[in-house]
Protein backbone atom coordinates (compact mmCIF):
# COMPACT_ATOMS: atom_id res chain seq x y z
CA UNK A 1 0.00 0.00 0.00
CA UNK A 2 1.21 3.40 -1.06
CA UNK A 3 1.91 6.39 1.59
CA UNK A 4 -0.89 8.87 -0.34
CA UNK A 5 -3.25 5.00 -0.19
CA UNK A 6 -2.75 5.02 3.14
CA UNK A 7 -3.72 8.80 4.06
CA UNK A 8 -6.59 8.37 1.95
CA UNK A 9 -7.59 5.52 4.71
CA UNK A 10 -6.67 7.68 7.47
CA UNK A 11 -8.68 10.53 6.24
CA UNK A 12 -11.73 8.40 5.59
CA UNK A 13 -11.63 7.37 8.94
CA UNK A 14 -10.61 10.46 11.07
CA UNK A 15 -13.51 12.38 8.63
CA UNK A 16 -16.24 9.02 9.59
CA UNK A 17 -15.37 9.44 13.48
CA UNK A 18 -16.04 13.39 13.59
CA UNK A 19 -19.00 12.47 10.93
CA UNK A 20 -20.14 10.30 13.95
CA UNK A 21 -19.08 12.33 16.71
CA UNK A 22 -21.74 15.10 15.32
CA UNK A 23 -24.05 12.38 15.63
CA UNK A 24 -23.72 11.51 18.57
CA UNK A 25 -23.90 15.65 19.89
CA UNK A 26 -26.95 16.12 18.04
CA UNK A 27 -28.55 13.39 19.90
CA UNK A 28 -28.01 16.40 22.84
CA UNK A 29 -31.11 17.73 21.16
CA UNK A 30 -34.18 15.65 21.58
CA UNK A 31 -35.30 16.62 17.68
CA UNK A 32 -32.41 15.75 16.36
CA UNK A 33 -31.97 12.42 18.38
CA UNK A 34 -33.62 10.22 15.84
CA UNK A 35 -30.17 8.48 14.42
CA UNK A 36 -28.68 7.77 17.70
CA UNK A 37 -32.03 6.66 19.17
CA UNK A 38 -32.05 4.17 15.79
CA UNK A 39 -28.32 3.06 16.41
CA UNK A 40 -29.25 2.47 20.37
CA UNK A 41 -32.39 0.01 19.42
CA UNK A 42 -30.51 -1.71 16.76
CA UNK A 43 -27.22 -2.48 19.13
CA UNK A 44 -29.33 -3.98 21.79
CA UNK A 45 -30.83 -6.29 19.01
CA UNK A 46 -33.74 -6.48 18.66
CA UNK A 47 -35.39 -3.44 17.34
CA UNK A 48 -38.08 -3.20 19.69
CA UNK A 49 -38.22 0.56 20.64
CA UNK A 50 -37.03 0.13 23.94
CA UNK A 51 -33.61 2.07 24.40
CA UNK A 52 -34.34 5.73 24.52
CA UNK A 53 -32.04 8.67 24.10
CA UNK A 54 -34.18 11.23 25.53
CA UNK A 55 -33.40 11.07 29.16
CA UNK A 56 -31.39 14.68 30.72
CA UNK A 57 -28.01 12.50 31.96
CA UNK A 58 -28.12 10.86 28.25
CA UNK A 59 -28.17 13.71 26.54
CA UNK A 60 -25.33 15.20 28.58
CA UNK A 61 -23.18 12.31 27.81
CA UNK A 62 -24.13 12.61 24.42
CA UNK A 63 -22.96 16.13 23.89
CA UNK A 64 -19.81 15.07 26.14
CA UNK A 65 -19.01 12.00 24.05
CA UNK A 66 -19.54 13.32 20.57
CA UNK A 67 -17.42 16.15 21.40
CA UNK A 68 -14.41 14.13 22.65
CA UNK A 69 -15.33 11.91 19.22
CA UNK A 70 -15.31 15.30 17.07
CA UNK A 71 -11.97 16.32 18.93
CA UNK A 72 -10.50 12.93 18.01
CA UNK A 73 -11.26 12.89 14.63
CA UNK A 74 -9.78 16.19 14.03
CA UNK A 75 -6.87 15.21 15.76
CA UNK A 76 -6.53 11.98 13.69
CA UNK A 77 -6.99 13.94 10.75
CA UNK A 78 -4.18 16.49 11.40
CA UNK A 79 -1.90 13.61 12.51
CA UNK A 80 -2.56 11.92 9.58
CA UNK A 81 -2.31 14.51 6.98
CA UNK A 82 0.79 16.71 8.85
CA UNK A 83 2.66 14.21 10.93
CA UNK A 84 2.48 11.08 8.93
CA UNK A 85 3.72 12.36 5.95
CA UNK A 86 6.86 13.21 7.04
CA UNK A 87 6.86 11.00 10.46
CA UNK A 88 5.37 7.90 9.51
CA UNK A 89 6.80 5.74 12.25
CA UNK A 90 5.74 7.99 14.80
CA UNK A 91 2.38 9.16 13.08
CA UNK A 92 1.57 5.44 12.89
CA UNK A 93 2.09 4.92 16.46
CA UNK A 94 0.19 7.86 17.54
CA UNK A 95 -2.80 6.16 15.69
CA UNK A 96 -2.54 2.76 16.84
CA UNK A 97 -1.52 3.28 19.96
CA UNK A 98 -5.25 5.56 20.73
CA UNK A 99 -7.36 3.21 18.09
CA UNK A 100 -6.58 -0.01 20.02
CA UNK A 101 -6.91 1.91 23.83
CA UNK A 102 -9.99 3.67 22.49
CA UNK A 103 -11.30 -0.41 21.13
CA UNK A 104 -10.30 -2.46 24.14
CA UNK A 105 -12.12 0.28 26.35
CA UNK A 106 -15.00 0.65 24.42
CA UNK A 107 -15.51 -2.61 23.52
CA UNK A 108 -15.26 -3.97 26.47
CA UNK A 109 -17.79 -1.67 28.22
CA UNK A 110 -19.90 -2.33 25.62
CA UNK A 111 -19.88 -6.06 26.62
CA UNK A 112 -20.15 -5.16 29.76
CA UNK A 113 -23.01 -3.20 29.13
CA UNK A 114 -25.01 -6.22 27.32
CA UNK A 115 -24.36 -4.48 24.08
CA UNK A 116 -22.18 -6.65 22.34
CA UNK A 117 -22.98 -5.75 18.99
CA UNK A 118 -21.42 -2.41 19.58
CA UNK A 119 -18.17 -4.12 19.92
CA UNK A 120 -18.59 -5.36 16.61
CA UNK A 121 -19.57 -2.28 15.17
CA UNK A 122 -16.28 -0.99 17.06
CA UNK A 123 -14.37 -3.67 14.41
CA UNK A 124 -14.93 -1.51 11.32
CA UNK A 125 -13.46 1.39 12.93
CA UNK A 126 -10.22 -0.45 14.44
CA UNK A 127 -9.78 -2.13 11.18
CA UNK A 128 -10.11 1.26 8.60
CA UNK A 129 -7.65 2.61 10.90
CA UNK A 130 -5.51 -0.25 12.08
CA UNK A 131 -5.32 -2.18 8.58
CA UNK A 132 -3.74 0.44 6.22
CA UNK A 133 -0.72 1.21 8.60
CA UNK A 134 -0.19 -2.64 9.38
CA UNK A 135 0.09 -3.02 5.45
CA UNK A 136 2.28 0.00 4.91
CA UNK A 137 4.40 -1.19 7.25
CA UNK A 138 4.70 -4.93 6.08
CA UNK A 139 5.35 -3.30 2.62
CA UNK A 140 2.15 -3.81 0.70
Amino acid sequence: MTQETTIRWLKAGSAMTVFFGALVVAAAVPALSGPVQFLADLIFFPLDGLQSVAAEETRLISAIGGGVMVGWGLMLWMVSTQLYPKEPAIAGRIIMTSIIAWFVIDSSGSVLAGAPLNALGNTSFLLIFCLPLWLRGKGA
